[in-house]
């Protein structure tokens, strides 16, 4: 276990044998900072090019900035660097990777790696045969009484990967079938049609041709058929071999966002969808294929694309997650981007992880979010939900998140604007946070160092990382709470993947669940829709599939799974349910659960005896109308079941609730543009509650009005802030700091000494301001400048008496470090940058705060000289739209203090 300040854990100690004291204790507890609740990072190894002295002081680094672990992805190397590249497995890199989880050992911290390099998984030893699978289709017309006599093959143009022959069909014009495969020689035919016209259908398993994308050295082929548990005990051989004594050692094996592009088939496709969906697809392709959107061709593309996640989940993530075990790994997969039901994929997972990508809007004041700067984020909180609700349907502990990619332009990225976007994840379900990434660079590199192509970049070459220990700190503060007991989620709601499968969409086959398209298929939807009007008001909501459903038991009127117990289950309105479905939901109304139907399905999905089973649903529906009848209220239906929301979201409040031995958990954040105050509704009652702020380690006892069914709190949360709430059942002696202005604000103004610290390309000379501006206008070295600088003022004390003072630093460009005669006072950060900086002396105060900017002024420095430092294989640099990076078109980024400064006295309305 990982101690890190001790001010801290003092701070966590004191606080909880406080609470510990009272006669009945909360079950929540502050624990010290673990690896697991700490941040962890992706860790870019550039063509493997690594040692050990730099791996040790890359990951001390991590280590004292409060990073729990590191996961390890080989990439495209460095140009000049070949001599040092190392080839992926090879006894060189396992003694790389040997050394490195040693020394994570010995730092507490733990060591994911992914199978493979770069992504999706393949390699060297994916042969042909095991490679990414394409159906190929090849048409021949033949008529009434020709002899067809010819080889059989695909156009070399359009395939330049030979294409393997699978069958070959004959479909008369009046429907009749003839299956010619047994009478190919080799790869002709010799047939006749008689007595009418026919088109055959070659079936051919082709290749996509995918090679691994951004791979390392020794690590480049073809990426793998992930339909076919064979090319998947086939690829890991030199892993069984390579990872020999790693067992246990290793924490996890991850798999990143399913890109294996155009794969809709597998050389066994046929036969495999016979078994599971009970026909054969052979005498249906003309069907299948069809240009046209009809109904019989929707229901086999249906079943097709059922198959294709079937398949991956069961040849595939299932096994990859078995054999992973075997060696004592946990897996942690990104399900997103799959042909499949991503619940099930994800569940399939020892750790479910979703992914943000781009800068998604927040009304803070202050928070700045400029358009140059960014690209439009895809962390749609309903599509972040499938991945927690995966783990809190199947009992996965932790959900985690690939977090901050491309979250602003290289060199851009402020701590700031890290804060609200990690806050909705862990309001929706994630705990366990990845930054993305940090790139292995060595002390031989210049400035900046080695470089990933996707912003942000989080190391000790950043200017970022003076201050980043500060976001690491709050993020393990609330995964360290995030991470006991259960979710509190009382609704589930059913996910009608059929009704995607059922669309024609433009006649594809492979339906990729991305999420870069959600307009393809969650936008719009009423499963979405309803999603987000439940959410609105204050219900937690979790997702469930059909797979799921089938494990679902009734006890004491709740619904339980494998991962917990909800209050309720809600259909929205679908077109297609499987039958076996709707029986069991009405199996479990029937047995106590409650279950309200939005709509009712009109037919079941695919092809098989669907009209037969069509019967079967409508005569099930109208034997049992007393429990399906829709409503067409669902907040109604929900209140007359007692199914109560948290009515604290009519503040503006955002919140997620969890729950251990019948105490809650809630962590709430404030992303309104105005302070919320006042009362604040729990849903329990008679509680007695502790607030715990994860920002600055303070807690204490909350005012609480209480009855049987609510307990209110008295809470005030500024605009970007947040608290985390827990409930007992007795109070401790701490009592919350309800600190309230005694006075106006006031201007801390005068001459600020103004020096530069630390950072490059050289340190500008020292300037007095009498006014706070962006340091980048003083001198041409400043503008060039990035790095850390302190700004001193001395002060008059206010003749206003005062429990405490709140410092406001304005508009601080990026992060700043505040002491008040000479004592440390903490680090501002994130919006609002304001500060309690206890009580003034009598007379003259110093107040030092060091400020540091991003990295962008000083790459704009470096091209507008001509300096290269982009100096990567494959795809080098790019920005945020992946075009040719350019710093030279940029503005000068304002750095420093801008203020306006000023302090607040305060004072406490409770006494301890």
């Amino acid at each position: 276990m990982i101690l890190r300040k001790a001010s801290l854990f003092t701070v966590i100690t004191v606080a909880f044998i406080a609470v510990a004291s009272a006669q009945t204790v909360s079950k929540f507890r502050l624990q010290e900072i673990n690896n697991t609740n700490q941040p962890w990072a992706r860790w870019w190894w550039m063509g493997s090019a690594v040692d050990k002295p730099n791996l040790k002081k890359n990951l001390i680094d991590f280590h004292k900035a409060g990073i729990g672990g590191v996961e390890i992805t080989p990439i495209y190397g460095v140009k000049g660097e070949e001599n040092n590249f190392i080839d992926y497995l090879s006894p060189k890199y396992m003694e790389m990777l040997g050394y490195t989880v040693k020394v994570a050992d010995s730092l507490g911290m733990q060591v994911d790696m992914v199978l493979g390099t770069g992504w999706p998984y393949g390699g060297p030893q994916v042969t042909l045969p095991y490679a990414a699978t394409k159906l190929v289709i090849e048409k021949y017309q033949v008529q009434k009484n020709e002899l067809f006599n010819k080889e059989i093959k695909t156009d070399p143009e359009k395939e330049k990967i030979p294409a393997q022959l699978l069958s070959v069909l004959a479909y008369g014009a009046d429907g009749s079938y003839f299956d010619l495969t047994n009478q190919l020689k080799g790869n002709i035919l010799n047939w006749k049609a008689k007595k009418k016209n026919y088109t055959l259908y070659a079936v051919f398993a082709g290749k996509t041709g995918q090679q691994v994308k951004r791979a390392a050295p020794g690590g480049q082929g073809y990426t793998l058929d992930h339909y076919s548990e064979i090319a998947f005990n086939s690829y890991i051989v030199p892993f069984d071999e390579a990872l020999t004594g790693f067992e246990g050692k290793l924490r996890a094996i991850f798999n990143d966002s399913y890109e294996v592009y155009g794969t809709d088939f597998t050389p066994l496709f046929l036969q495999k969808f016979e078994k599971r969906r009970g026909y054969d697809l052979k005498k249906h392709l003309p069907e299948l294929l069809s240009d046209n959107d009809n109904e019989i061709g929707n229901r086999i593309k249906s079943d097709y694309r059922e198959t294709i996640s079937d398949l991956l989940l069961n040849k595939f993530d299932l096994p990859w997650t078995k054999w992973a075990n075997s060696k004592n790994y946990k897996t942690k997969l990104q399900a997103h981007g799959s042909p499949g039901n991503l619940i099930d994929l994800y569940a399939s997972a020892d750790i479910p992880e979703c992914e943000t990508f781009g800068s998604m809007p927040y009304d803070i004041p202050g928070f700045r979010r400029e358009k140059q700067d960014i690209r439009e984020g895809d962390a749609d909180p309903v599509m972040l939900k499938f991945s927690s609700s995966a783990a809190h349907i199947s009992g996965k502990p932790l959900v985690s998140s690939e977090s901050f990619t491309w979250l602003r332009e290289h060199f851009k990225t402020a701590l700031s604007q890290c804060k609200p976007e990690v806050e909705d994840l862990f309001l929706n379900g994630v705990n366990h946070a990845f930054l993305h990434g940090s790139t292995y660079s060595p002390t031989r590199a210049a400035w900046p160092g080695w470089e990933f192509y996707a912003s942000v970049n989080f190391n000790s070459n950043n200017t970022i990382w003076e201050d980043t220990s500060s976001l690491f700190s709050y993020i393990a503060n609330c995964q360290s709470l995030l991470q006991q007991g259960k979710p509190d989620n009382e609704i589930l709601l059913y996910w009608p993947i059929y009704d995607v499968w059922n669309k024609y969409d433009k006649g594809s086959l492979f339906m990729q669940f991305k999420i870069h398209s959600l307009s393809e298929w969650l936008y719009g939807t009423s499963f979405y829709d309803t999603t987000k009007n439940l959410m609105s008001k204050g219900y937690g909501v979790d997702f469930i599939s059909d797979a799921f459903i089938k494990q679902a038991i009734v006890k004491d009127g709740v619904i339980v799974l494998p991962g917990g117990s909800f209050k309720s289950l809600v259909v929205p309105v679908c077109k297609t349910m499987p039958l076996e479905t709707l029986k069991k939901l009405i199996d479990l109304k029937k047995n106590g659960a409650k279950i309200i139907f939005e709509g009712l399905p009109e037919s079941v999905p695919g092809f098989n005896e669907y009209e037969k089973q069509n019967a079967e649903l409508q005569k099930l529906i109208a034997e049992n109308k007393n429990l399906t009848q829709p409503t067409s209220d669902i907040l109604q239906s929900l209140s007359s079941e007692n199914i109560n929301p948290e009515s604290l979201v009519n503040t503006g409040l955002k919140f997620t609730r969890r729950t251990l031995d019948n105490e809650k958990l809630y962590y709430l954040v404030n992303h309104t543009n105005k302070t919320i105050d006042g009362m604040i509704p729990l849903q329990i009652g008679n509680k007695e509650v502790v607030i715990y702020d994860p920002l600055t380690n303070q807690y204490g006892n909350a005012i609480v009005q209480k009855s049987d069914n609510q307990t209110l709190v008295k809470l005030h949360i500024e605009a970007g802030e947040s608290l985390i709430l827990i409930t007992e059942n007795a109070p401790s002696a701490q009592k919350w700091n309800y600190w309230e202005t005694a006075a106006t604000a006031i201007p801390l103004d005068g001459k600020w000494q103004l020096n530069f610290d630390k950072g490059g390309p050289e340190l500008p000379q020292p300037a007095t301001l009498t006014t706070l501006e962006s340091w980048a206008k003083l001198s041409p070295q400043a503008e060039a400048f990035s790095g850390s600088a302190t700004y001193t003022l001395q002060f008059d004390s206010p003749k206003v008496t005062a429990d405490n003072w709140s410092l406001n630093l304005g508009d601080v460009r990026e992060s700043a470090k505040v002491w008040l005669n000479g004592t440390y006072i903490g680090t501002a950060w994130s919006v609002p940058y304001k500060l309690n900086i206890g009580k003034l002396k009598p007379g003259k105060n110093e107040l030092k705060i060091q400020v540091t900017n991003l990295g962008a002024n000083r790459i704009r420095d470096m091209e507008l000289k001509g300096i290269e430092w982009k100096i990567f294989y494959e795809i080098n640099m790019v920005d945020k739209d992946y075009k040719k990076f350019d710093a030279t078109k940029w503005d000068p980024t304002p750095s420093g203090l801008l203020g306006p400064v000023s302090i607040t006295p305060l004072k406490n309305e409770i006494k301890n």
